[in-house]
């Protein structure tokens, strides 16, 4: 798990899930204004807002990828078997 996100990682994970800022927002307990402005990079939000933003998009499903030679990423977490459907 990366210590925090980036608002690119942010952005990306809510695309692979679908996620409206507000939804994210929502589910993260925090202003629609605290996801707006950290994704939009407008003012530097909290390290707890961070971190609830990460914690919702993970458990969601997404999974990030620390800067590893090749740059910092975010893709869909595979499902466990008990977690697949049919």
């Amino acid at each position: 798990m990366l210590k925090f996100i980036s608002p690119a990682q942010c952005r990306g994970g809510r695309a692979l899930l679908d996620m409206t800022q507000p939804q994210l927002a929502s589910i993260a307990s925090l202003g629609l204004s605290t996801v707006v402005d950290f994704e939009r990079q407008r003012r530097t939000v909290s390290e707890e807002a961070v971190r609830k933003m990460q914690e919702a998009l993970e458990k969601a499903g997404v999974q990030f990828i620390p800067e590893n030679g090749g740059g910092p990423g975010v893709r869909l977490r595979k499902p466990k078997p008990e977690e697949r459907k049919g």
